[in-house]
Protein backbone atom coordinates (compact mmCIF):
# COMPACT_ATOMS: atom_id res chain seq x y z
CA UNK A 1 0.00 0.00 0.00
CA UNK A 2 2.86 2.48 0.78
CA UNK A 3 4.68 2.05 -2.55
CA UNK A 4 1.53 2.14 -4.36
CA UNK A 5 0.59 5.48 -2.79
CA UNK A 6 3.94 7.40 -2.08
CA UNK A 7 4.95 6.73 -6.57
CA UNK A 8 1.30 9.24 -6.82
CA UNK A 9 2.22 12.47 -8.18
CA UNK A 10 1.45 14.93 -5.49
CA UNK A 11 -1.85 16.61 -7.68
CA UNK A 12 -2.90 12.74 -7.48
CA UNK A 13 -2.51 12.88 -3.37
CA UNK A 14 -4.12 16.48 -2.92
CA UNK A 15 -7.20 14.59 -4.56
CA UNK A 16 -7.26 11.73 -2.89
CA UNK A 17 -6.77 13.53 0.63
CA UNK A 18 -9.73 16.08 -1.09
CA UNK A 19 -11.65 13.10 -1.49
CA UNK A 20 -11.53 11.13 1.75
CA UNK A 21 -9.62 8.18 0.30
CA UNK A 22 -6.26 8.51 2.34
CA UNK A 23 -5.35 11.27 5.07
CA UNK A 24 -2.32 13.56 5.04
CA UNK A 25 -1.65 11.55 7.85
CA UNK A 26 -1.43 8.71 5.76
CA UNK A 27 0.90 9.77 3.20
CA UNK A 28 3.26 11.37 5.82
CA UNK A 29 3.55 8.48 7.61
CA UNK A 30 3.67 6.87 4.11
CA UNK A 31 6.84 9.27 3.38
CA UNK A 32 8.47 8.68 6.80
CA UNK A 33 8.69 4.81 6.39
CA UNK A 34 10.19 5.62 2.87
CA UNK A 35 12.55 7.75 4.05
CA UNK A 36 13.58 5.34 7.10
CA UNK A 37 13.51 2.08 4.47
CA UNK A 38 16.02 3.71 1.98
CA UNK A 39 17.93 6.70 3.19
CA UNK A 40 20.17 5.44 5.06
CA UNK A 41 21.79 3.63 1.04
CA UNK A 42 20.84 6.88 -0.75
CA UNK A 43 21.33 9.61 1.96
CA UNK A 44 19.12 12.22 0.48
CA UNK A 45 17.39 13.44 3.54
CA UNK A 46 19.38 15.02 6.06
CA UNK A 47 17.06 16.59 8.62
CA UNK A 48 13.45 15.42 9.24
CA UNK A 49 10.90 18.45 9.96
CA UNK A 50 10.09 16.85 13.17
CA UNK A 51 6.34 18.86 13.27
CA UNK A 52 5.47 16.89 10.28
CA UNK A 53 3.12 15.02 11.73
CA UNK A 54 1.34 17.18 13.89
CA UNK A 55 0.86 19.88 10.80
CA UNK A 56 -0.58 16.53 8.97
CA UNK A 57 -3.65 16.33 11.54
CA UNK A 58 -4.40 19.86 12.07
CA UNK A 59 -4.58 19.17 8.07
CA UNK A 60 -7.21 16.41 8.47
CA UNK A 61 -8.93 18.44 11.22
CA UNK A 62 -9.07 21.26 8.45
CA UNK A 63 -10.71 19.28 5.72
CA UNK A 64 -12.99 17.53 8.40
CA UNK A 65 -14.90 20.80 9.81
CA UNK A 66 -15.15 22.22 6.27
CA UNK A 67 -12.54 24.63 5.78
CA UNK A 68 -10.92 26.11 2.50
CA UNK A 69 -7.99 24.57 1.58
CA UNK A 70 -5.52 24.70 -0.95
CA UNK A 71 -4.38 23.21 -3.72
CA UNK A 72 -1.60 20.95 -2.24
CA UNK A 73 -3.58 20.40 0.85
CA UNK A 74 -2.18 17.91 2.84
CA UNK A 75 0.63 17.33 0.86
CA UNK A 76 4.17 16.52 2.32
CA UNK A 77 7.07 18.15 0.51
CA UNK A 78 10.93 18.37 0.64
CA UNK A 79 13.42 21.59 0.58
CA UNK A 80 17.10 21.85 -0.73
CA UNK A 81 18.95 22.05 2.42
CA UNK A 82 20.38 25.89 0.84
CA UNK A 83 16.81 27.15 1.45
CA UNK A 84 15.53 28.76 4.71
CA UNK A 85 12.73 26.55 6.08
CA UNK A 86 11.83 28.18 9.60
CA UNK A 87 12.61 26.17 12.71
CA UNK A 88 14.01 23.84 10.86
CA UNK A 89 17.96 22.98 10.53
CA UNK A 90 19.36 24.62 6.92
CA UNK A 91 22.93 24.19 7.23
CA UNK A 92 24.69 24.56 4.08
CA UNK A 93 25.89 21.64 3.17
CA UNK A 94 28.88 22.67 5.32
CA UNK A 95 30.45 22.32 8.76
CA UNK A 96 30.59 25.91 9.04
CA UNK A 97 26.70 26.57 9.24
CA UNK A 98 26.19 23.53 11.25
CA UNK A 99 23.27 23.85 13.83
CA UNK A 100 21.76 27.09 12.30
CA UNK A 101 17.96 27.41 12.23
CA UNK A 102 16.54 30.10 10.32
CA UNK A 103 13.69 32.45 11.73
CA UNK A 104 11.61 32.71 8.49
CA UNK A 105 10.32 30.65 5.89
CA UNK A 106 11.96 31.49 2.30
CA UNK A 107 9.58 33.01 0.25
CA UNK A 108 9.09 29.86 -2.36
CA UNK A 109 8.76 27.40 1.51
CA UNK A 110 5.94 29.61 2.45
CA UNK A 111 4.63 30.01 -0.87
CA UNK A 112 3.95 26.14 -1.21
CA UNK A 113 2.86 25.99 2.24
CA UNK A 114 0.16 28.53 1.69
CA UNK A 115 -1.07 26.13 -0.39
CA UNK A 116 -1.56 23.25 2.28
CA UNK A 117 2.13 21.84 0.98
CA UNK A 118 3.57 20.52 4.59
CA UNK A 119 7.25 19.96 4.64
CA UNK A 120 8.02 17.07 5.51
CA UNK A 121 12.17 17.11 5.26
CA UNK A 122 15.55 18.98 4.12
CA UNK A 123 17.78 17.42 1.36
CA UNK A 124 21.29 16.83 0.76
CA UNK A 125 23.72 19.25 -1.81
CA UNK A 126 27.39 19.54 -2.08
CA UNK A 127 28.65 22.81 0.29
CA UNK A 128 27.63 25.91 -0.37
CA UNK A 129 25.57 24.46 -3.61
CA UNK A 130 28.58 24.72 -5.05
CA UNK A 131 29.46 21.71 -7.29
CA UNK A 132 27.54 19.24 -10.03
CA UNK A 133 28.14 16.63 -7.08
CA UNK A 134 26.03 16.44 -3.86
CA UNK A 135 29.31 15.58 -1.36
CA UNK A 136 29.94 17.40 1.38
CA UNK A 137 31.93 17.34 5.25
CA UNK A 138 28.49 17.90 7.33
CA UNK A 139 26.48 15.22 5.77
CA UNK A 140 28.31 13.23 3.31
CA UNK A 141 27.23 12.11 -0.23
CA UNK A 142 24.29 11.07 -1.74
CA UNK A 143 23.99 8.34 -3.86
CA UNK A 144 21.62 7.75 -7.00
CA UNK A 145 18.96 5.75 -6.23
CA UNK A 146 19.37 3.84 -9.71
CA UNK A 147 22.69 2.89 -8.99
CA UNK A 148 24.24 3.18 -5.84
CA UNK A 149 27.69 3.92 -7.67
CA UNK A 150 26.57 7.02 -9.77
CA UNK A 151 25.99 10.46 -8.67
CA UNK A 152 22.40 11.69 -8.60
CA UNK A 153 23.82 15.30 -10.28
CA UNK A 154 24.38 18.66 -8.33
CA UNK A 155 23.42 20.70 -6.53
CA UNK A 156 20.04 19.72 -6.37
CA UNK A 157 21.34 16.05 -5.85
CA UNK A 158 19.54 15.54 -2.57
CA UNK A 159 16.40 16.86 -4.15
CA UNK A 160 16.20 14.42 -7.20
CA UNK A 161 17.12 11.19 -5.45
CA UNK A 162 14.34 12.07 -3.04
CA UNK A 163 11.92 12.22 -5.58
CA UNK A 164 12.78 9.63 -7.58
CA UNK A 165 13.05 7.04 -4.60
CA UNK A 166 9.80 7.87 -3.57
CA UNK A 167 10.87 9.85 0.07
CA UNK A 168 8.82 12.66 -1.44
CA UNK A 169 6.67 13.88 -4.13
CA UNK A 170 7.58 16.68 -5.18
CA UNK A 171 10.32 19.53 -3.56
CA UNK A 172 12.18 23.04 -4.27
CA UNK A 173 15.81 22.75 -5.25
CA UNK A 174 17.93 25.89 -6.64
CA UNK A 175 19.89 26.09 -10.36
CA UNK A 176 23.01 28.35 -11.04
CA UNK A 177 24.21 26.45 -13.58
CA UNK A 178 22.87 23.22 -13.81
CA UNK A 179 21.65 22.44 -10.46
CA UNK A 180 17.89 21.27 -11.00
CA UNK A 181 17.89 19.61 -14.51
CA UNK A 182 20.84 18.03 -14.26
CA UNK A 183 20.00 16.26 -11.21
CA UNK A 184 16.38 15.83 -12.63
CA UNK A 185 18.12 14.02 -15.64
CA UNK A 186 20.26 11.78 -13.42
CA UNK A 187 17.91 10.39 -11.89
CA UNK A 188 14.75 10.38 -14.17
CA UNK A 189 12.50 13.35 -12.68
CA UNK A 190 11.28 16.45 -13.73
CA UNK A 191 12.29 19.92 -13.23
CA UNK A 192 11.93 23.42 -14.26
CA UNK A 193 14.41 26.16 -14.02
CA UNK A 194 12.51 29.24 -14.78
CA UNK A 195 12.72 32.60 -16.70
CA UNK A 196 14.82 34.71 -13.79
CA UNK A 197 12.70 36.40 -11.69
CA UNK A 198 9.98 34.45 -11.98
CA UNK A 199 10.25 32.43 -8.54
CA UNK A 200 11.98 35.29 -5.89
CA UNK A 201 15.40 34.34 -4.52
CA UNK A 202 14.40 35.14 -0.69
CA UNK A 203 15.67 33.46 1.70
CA UNK A 204 18.16 31.66 -0.41
CA UNK A 205 21.65 31.10 0.06
CA UNK A 206 24.19 32.12 -1.98
CA UNK A 207 22.45 34.79 -4.07
CA UNK A 208 25.41 35.97 -5.77
CA UNK A 209 26.06 35.89 -8.86
CA UNK A 210 22.19 36.32 -8.27
CA UNK A 211 21.75 37.17 -11.99
CA UNK A 212 22.29 33.73 -12.35
CA UNK A 213 20.67 31.76 -9.40
CA UNK A 214 17.23 30.12 -9.99
CA UNK A 215 14.64 28.56 -7.73
CA UNK A 216 12.95 25.30 -9.13
CA UNK A 217 10.73 23.00 -8.81
CA UNK A 218 11.24 19.32 -8.80
CA UNK A 219 9.09 16.35 -9.18
CA UNK A 220 8.15 13.47 -11.01
CA UNK A 221 5.37 14.50 -13.31
CA UNK A 222 4.98 17.38 -15.71
CA UNK A 223 1.50 19.05 -14.29
CA UNK A 224 2.81 18.67 -11.00
CA UNK A 225 5.57 21.09 -11.91
CA UNK A 226 3.23 22.90 -13.93
CA UNK A 227 0.84 23.18 -10.42
CA UNK A 228 4.00 24.30 -8.25
CA UNK A 229 5.38 27.09 -10.80
CA UNK A 230 1.70 28.29 -10.89
CA UNK A 231 1.93 28.61 -7.00
CA UNK A 232 5.57 29.97 -6.97
CA UNK A 233 5.93 33.02 -9.34
CA UNK A 234 5.68 36.18 -8.90
CA UNK A 235 7.03 39.26 -6.67
CA UNK A 236 7.12 39.18 -3.47
CA UNK A 237 8.23 42.90 -2.73
CA UNK A 238 11.93 41.56 -1.26
CA UNK A 239 13.97 40.03 -4.37
CA UNK A 240 14.69 42.99 -7.20
CA UNK A 241 14.78 40.66 -9.79
CA UNK A 242 11.06 38.94 -9.32
CA UNK A 243 9.23 42.02 -10.80
CA UNK A 244 7.17 40.80 -13.91
CA UNK A 245 3.53 40.13 -13.02
CA UNK A 246 2.45 36.78 -11.96
CA UNK A 247 -0.14 36.20 -14.86
CA UNK A 248 2.22 37.80 -17.34
CA UNK A 249 3.19 35.28 -19.92
CA UNK A 250 5.02 35.25 -23.51
CA UNK A 251 3.49 32.07 -24.63
CA UNK A 252 1.54 29.86 -26.69
CA UNK A 253 -0.83 29.11 -23.42
CA UNK A 254 -1.75 25.16 -23.50
CA UNK A 255 -3.82 25.20 -26.18
CA UNK A 256 -1.90 27.24 -28.86
CA UNK A 257 -3.76 28.32 -32.23
CA UNK A 258 -1.19 27.34 -34.57
CA UNK A 259 1.19 24.54 -34.96
CA UNK A 260 4.18 25.12 -32.05
CA UNK A 261 7.67 25.63 -34.14
CA UNK A 262 10.70 22.96 -32.21
CA UNK A 263 13.86 23.87 -33.48
CA UNK A 264 16.50 20.73 -32.50
CA UNK A 265 19.84 20.54 -31.59
CA UNK A 266 22.94 17.75 -30.93
CA UNK A 267 25.53 19.44 -31.77
CA UNK A 268 26.06 23.41 -31.90
CA UNK A 269 29.61 23.56 -31.39
CA UNK A 270 29.08 22.87 -27.54
CA UNK A 271 31.60 19.75 -27.58
CA UNK A 272 30.73 15.86 -27.37
CA UNK A 273 27.50 13.99 -26.50
CA UNK A 274 27.31 10.40 -25.63
CA UNK A 275 26.09 8.36 -28.44
CA UNK A 276 22.15 7.21 -26.69
CA UNK A 277 22.09 10.83 -25.26
CA UNK A 278 22.11 12.65 -29.21
CA UNK A 279 19.40 9.48 -30.03
CA UNK A 280 17.05 10.00 -27.64
CA UNK A 281 16.87 13.67 -28.28
CA UNK A 282 16.25 12.62 -31.60
CA UNK A 283 13.35 10.58 -30.68
CA UNK A 284 12.19 12.82 -28.65
CA UNK A 285 12.33 15.34 -31.58
CA UNK A 286 10.43 12.54 -34.19
CA UNK A 287 7.77 11.83 -31.64
CA UNK A 288 6.87 15.72 -31.75
CA UNK A 289 6.86 15.55 -35.41
CA UNK A 290 4.24 12.92 -35.53
CA UNK A 291 1.81 14.93 -33.53
CA UNK A 292 1.86 17.96 -36.21
CA UNK A 293 4.03 19.89 -34.51
CA UNK A 294 6.77 21.77 -36.87
CA UNK A 295 10.09 20.15 -35.78
CA UNK A 296 13.67 21.05 -37.29
CA UNK A 297 17.38 20.56 -36.51
CA UNK A 298 19.03 23.84 -36.40
CA UNK A 299 22.29 25.51 -34.96
CA UNK A 300 22.84 28.13 -32.97
CA UNK A 301 25.59 30.47 -34.38
CA UNK A 302 25.71 32.86 -30.96
CA UNK A 303 27.04 29.29 -29.06
CA UNK A 304 29.61 28.56 -31.78
CA UNK A 305 31.35 31.98 -31.16
CA UNK A 306 30.92 32.17 -27.93
CA UNK A 307 30.95 29.01 -25.87
CA UNK A 308 28.83 29.65 -22.78
CA UNK A 309 30.43 27.15 -20.37
CA UNK A 310 33.78 28.99 -20.90
CA UNK A 311 32.41 32.56 -20.44
CA UNK A 312 30.65 31.52 -17.01
CA UNK A 313 33.38 30.21 -15.51
CA UNK A 314 35.06 33.77 -16.20
CA UNK A 315 32.68 35.38 -14.78
CA UNK A 316 31.00 33.58 -11.68
CA UNK A 317 34.12 32.95 -9.76
CA UNK A 318 34.77 36.55 -9.81
CA UNK A 319 31.60 37.26 -8.26
CA UNK A 320 31.22 34.34 -5.77
CA UNK A 321 34.44 34.55 -4.17
CA UNK A 322 34.63 37.64 -2.23
CA UNK A 323 30.97 36.20 -0.69
CA UNK A 324 32.30 33.16 0.00
CA UNK A 325 35.71 34.29 1.63
CA UNK A 326 34.08 36.06 3.77
CA UNK A 327 31.98 33.62 5.08
CA UNK A 328 35.13 31.10 5.63
CA UNK A 329 37.61 33.41 6.35
CA UNK A 330 38.84 31.56 9.91
CA UNK A 331 37.47 28.31 8.92
CA UNK A 332 39.03 26.76 5.85
CA UNK A 333 39.78 23.95 7.46
CA UNK A 334 36.10 23.15 7.77
CA UNK A 335 35.46 23.74 4.24
CA UNK A 336 35.58 20.88 1.52
CA UNK A 337 37.27 20.59 -1.57
CA UNK A 338 35.25 22.35 -4.07
CA UNK A 339 35.00 25.13 -2.33
CA UNK A 340 38.65 26.05 -1.68
CA UNK A 341 39.79 25.01 -5.17
CA UNK A 342 36.84 27.95 -6.37
CA UNK A 343 38.71 30.54 -3.53
CA UNK A 344 42.36 29.00 -5.16
CA UNK A 345 41.01 29.62 -8.34
CA UNK A 346 43.07 32.80 -10.06
CA UNK A 347 41.36 35.80 -10.35
CA UNK A 348 39.57 36.93 -13.90
CA UNK A 349 41.06 40.02 -15.33
CA UNK A 350 39.01 42.49 -16.23
CA UNK A 351 39.56 42.50 -19.62
CA UNK A 352 38.39 38.46 -19.24
CA UNK A 353 35.46 39.75 -17.10
CA UNK A 354 33.99 42.65 -19.74
CA UNK A 355 35.04 40.13 -22.55
CA UNK A 356 32.68 37.45 -20.50
CA UNK A 357 29.83 39.94 -20.17
CA UNK A 358 30.05 40.71 -23.57
CA UNK A 359 29.56 37.51 -24.93
CA UNK A 360 26.64 36.31 -23.13
CA UNK A 361 25.16 39.77 -24.55
CA UNK A 362 25.90 37.96 -27.96
CA UNK A 363 24.35 34.88 -26.31
CA UNK A 364 21.39 36.79 -25.75
CA UNK A 365 20.86 38.38 -28.99
CA UNK A 366 21.48 35.09 -30.76
CA UNK A 367 18.12 33.45 -28.88
CA UNK A 368 16.32 36.40 -29.40
CA UNK A 369 17.03 35.98 -33.09
CA UNK A 370 16.07 32.06 -32.30
CA UNK A 371 13.16 32.60 -31.04
CA UNK A 372 11.55 35.25 -33.79
CA UNK A 373 11.27 31.59 -36.21
CA UNK A 374 10.52 29.00 -33.19
CA UNK A 375 9.02 28.17 -30.18
CA UNK A 376 10.94 26.15 -28.27
CA UNK A 377 14.33 24.78 -28.50
CA UNK A 378 14.64 20.84 -27.63
CA UNK A 379 18.11 19.35 -26.79
CA UNK A 380 20.22 17.39 -23.81
CA UNK A 381 20.23 18.11 -20.51
CA UNK A 382 23.60 16.48 -19.86
CA UNK A 383 26.04 15.39 -22.63
CA UNK A 384 26.02 12.01 -20.48
CA UNK A 385 24.00 9.44 -18.43
CA UNK A 386 24.74 9.86 -14.21
CA UNK A 387 28.42 8.76 -14.10
CA UNK A 388 30.31 7.58 -11.23
CA UNK A 389 31.22 9.61 -7.97
CA UNK A 390 34.46 11.27 -8.04
CA UNK A 391 35.41 11.99 -12.06
CA UNK A 392 37.84 14.52 -13.23
CA UNK A 393 37.28 13.35 -16.65
CA UNK A 394 34.56 11.84 -19.10
CA UNK A 395 35.30 10.16 -22.74
CA UNK A 396 32.56 10.96 -24.36
CA UNK A 397 32.27 9.18 -27.97
CA UNK A 398 35.83 8.89 -28.17
CA UNK A 399 36.78 12.10 -26.82
CA UNK A 400 37.89 13.67 -23.37
CA UNK A 401 36.76 16.02 -21.47
CA UNK A 402 36.70 18.05 -18.89
CA UNK A 403 34.13 16.95 -15.55
CA UNK A 404 32.65 20.77 -16.04
CA UNK A 405 31.51 19.59 -19.57
CA UNK A 406 28.48 18.34 -17.63
CA UNK A 407 27.16 21.90 -17.33
CA UNK A 408 27.65 22.32 -21.56
CA UNK A 409 24.08 22.27 -22.45
CA UNK A 410 22.29 23.67 -19.36
CA UNK A 411 24.50 26.90 -18.14
CA UNK A 412 23.54 29.00 -21.49
CA UNK A 413 19.92 29.47 -20.07
CA UNK A 414 21.31 30.59 -16.71
CA UNK A 415 23.04 33.47 -18.31
CA UNK A 416 20.46 34.24 -20.69
CA UNK A 417 17.68 33.56 -17.94
CA UNK A 418 15.67 31.77 -19.96
CA UNK A 419 12.93 29.13 -19.40
CA UNK A 420 14.22 25.54 -19.55
CA UNK A 421 13.04 22.07 -18.73
CA UNK A 422 14.53 18.94 -17.64
CA UNK A 423 12.59 15.80 -18.06
CA UNK A 424 13.36 11.80 -18.88
CA UNK A 425 12.46 10.26 -22.15
CA UNK A 426 14.47 7.35 -22.56
CA UNK A 427 17.20 4.80 -20.84
CA UNK A 428 20.42 4.30 -21.36
CA UNK A 429 22.06 0.27 -22.05
CA UNK A 430 22.93 0.22 -18.78
CA UNK A 431 19.31 1.06 -17.67
CA UNK A 432 20.31 4.89 -15.93
CA UNK A 433 17.42 7.22 -17.03
CA UNK A 434 18.29 9.63 -19.85
CA UNK A 435 16.53 13.09 -20.09
CA UNK A 436 16.11 16.12 -22.92
CA UNK A 437 15.21 19.68 -22.13
CA UNK A 438 13.09 21.70 -23.45
CA UNK A 439 13.76 25.79 -23.57
CA UNK A 440 11.65 28.53 -24.45
CA UNK A 441 11.37 32.49 -24.96
CA UNK A 442 11.79 34.68 -21.84
CA UNK A 443 8.36 34.49 -19.51
CA UNK A 444 7.15 31.46 -21.74
CA UNK A 445 6.50 28.89 -19.56
CA UNK A 446 3.22 27.94 -20.97
CA UNK A 447 4.79 27.12 -24.32
CA UNK A 448 7.84 25.10 -22.64
CA UNK A 449 5.07 22.86 -20.27
CA UNK A 450 2.94 22.52 -23.12
CA UNK A 451 5.43 20.90 -25.11
CA UNK A 452 6.56 18.86 -21.91
CA UNK A 453 3.24 17.41 -21.52
CA UNK A 454 3.05 17.14 -25.18
CA UNK A 455 6.40 14.57 -24.97
CA UNK A 456 5.22 13.24 -21.44
CA UNK A 457 2.33 11.25 -23.25
CA UNK A 458 4.90 10.40 -25.88
CA UNK A 459 7.73 9.01 -23.84
CA UNK A 460 8.34 5.72 -24.13
CA UNK A 461 9.28 5.13 -20.08
CA UNK A 462 6.48 4.35 -18.15
CA UNK A 463 6.35 3.64 -14.64
CA UNK A 464 9.72 3.28 -14.28
CA UNK A 465 10.72 3.90 -10.68
CA UNK A 466 14.28 2.46 -8.84
CA UNK A 467 13.51 0.11 -6.44
CA UNK A 468 15.60 -0.57 -2.83
CA UNK A 469 15.64 -4.76 -2.01
CA UNK A 470 15.99 -6.13 1.73
CA UNK A 471 19.80 -6.57 1.30
CA UNK A 472 20.00 -3.32 0.50
CA UNK A 473 20.87 -2.92 -3.13
CA UNK A 474 19.16 -1.76 -5.48
CA UNK A 475 17.44 -3.30 -8.79
CA UNK A 476 15.65 -1.57 -11.06
CA UNK A 477 11.93 -3.24 -11.93
CA UNK A 478 10.89 -4.06 -15.30
CA UNK A 479 8.72 -2.07 -17.37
Amino acid sequence: MSDELIYNDATSMAELIRTGAVSSVDLVRAHLARIEDTNPAINAIVTIAEDALDVARAADADLAAGHDVGPLHGVPFTVKDSIDTEGVLTQRGSPIFAGRIPPTDATSVARIKNAGGILLAKTNLPEFSYSTESDNLLTGRTNNPWNLERTPGGSSGGESAAIAAGMSPFGLGTDLAISVRGPAAQTGIVALKPTHGRIPMTGVWPRVPRRDWHVGPMARTVRDIALTYSLLSGPDGADGFAVTPKAFDSGLGDSPNRPVRVGWLVDSGLGPVDPEVAATVRDAANALASTGVHVEEVRIPALERDNPLALFNLEHVMELKPAMAAVTKGREAKMFVMSTSMLNTPDTSMEDYIAAEQGFERIRDGYAGFFTRYDALLLPVLPIPAHRHGLTKFVIDGETVDATHIQTFTVQFNITGLPALSMRFGTSSDGLPIGIQIAGNWHAESTVLHVATTLEGLSPVRDLHPTLLFDGTLRTPAG
